[in-house]
């Protein structure tokens, strides 16, 4: 068995280093190997990690065991739950870890990806080409093999040109950017809105036609201030809620 371990994580001053540093171990957990250790490191081997203090590491393992992702035990130490779902709604902070931890933990099939031109839609965000890569994926849930989402993104062709289509099989496409491709994002703008079920909305999550479903839109940014790809996804509505925290500084 392979021993636990968590994803780097590149802090932002701007939010709660607990919240950032409990996200960014969310992703890591719902994303690990099925042969991976569920025993976590230390809490000092973990802010360590992080580089935090052992205090803010404490917060943020308080959030993930009131989520029921961990359990923590006296002596014996803290182990990753392995049956563990979602069971909480959604919360954004605007961290771009807080978006990747959003997309991980469930099972992937890339259902197909091609070259297009930019749909009328989204013309605003794509200026300068005349053509994107669209990729088409459907999440199921890890457990249950249930459909929960399915998701089109559009990326600017020279940054597609890139991205192995097996590695969305892995990871969301935010950490492909990111972390595979090299992408600097500065910031991603959600949007999410309750819309009725088309036919092949319907086809692929199995509910009803004309139910409803929550369809998120997610814009990512690099530091230049492009956009480098477009999200939008829809969820099944009877099993996902958004809630938005907002901090006062």
């Amino acid at each position: 068995m392979t021993a636990f371990a968590p994803d780097s994580l590149v802090l932002n001053r701007k939010l709660p280093l607990w919240y950032q540093v409990s996200q960014s171990l969310r992703a890591s957990i719902l994303g690990r190997t099925p042969d991976a250790s569920l025993r976590l490191p230390t809490e000092e081997q973990l802010a360590a990690h992080y580089g935090v203090s052992v205090l803010t590491m404490r917060q943020a393992l308080k959030e993930l065991e009131e989520e029921g992702l961990i359990s923590r035990h006296r002596r014996r130490g803290t182990f990753i739950e392995p049956g563990a779902r979602r069971s909480t709604p959604r919360r954004l902070l605007g961290s771009i870890d807080a978006v990747v931890a959003q997309q991980s933990g469930e099972r992937t099939t890339v259902l197909g990806h091609g070259t297009e031109p930019v749909p009328g839609e989204l013309a605003e965000h794509f200026p300068d080409v005349t053509e994107v890569v669209a990729y088409r994926r459907l999440r199921r849930d890890g457990e249950s093999g249930e459909p929960t989402n399915w998701a089109e993104n559009a990326v600017r062709p020279e940054l597609a040109a890139t991205i192995d289509p097996a590695d969305l099989e892995r990871w969301p496409m935010t950490k492909v950017l990111r972390d595979v491709v090299g992408v600097r994002i500065s910031r991603i703008t959600d949007t999410v809105e309750a819309r009725l079920a088309d036919p092949e909305t319907a086809a692929l999550l199995q509910v009803p036609l004309l139910s409803p479903i929550l369809h998120y839109t997610g814009v990512t940014y690099d530091e230049d201030g492009r956009v480098v790809d477009v999200a939008r996804i829809r969820y099944r509505g009877d099993r996902f809620s958004f809630t938005v925290t907002m901090e006062a500084r």
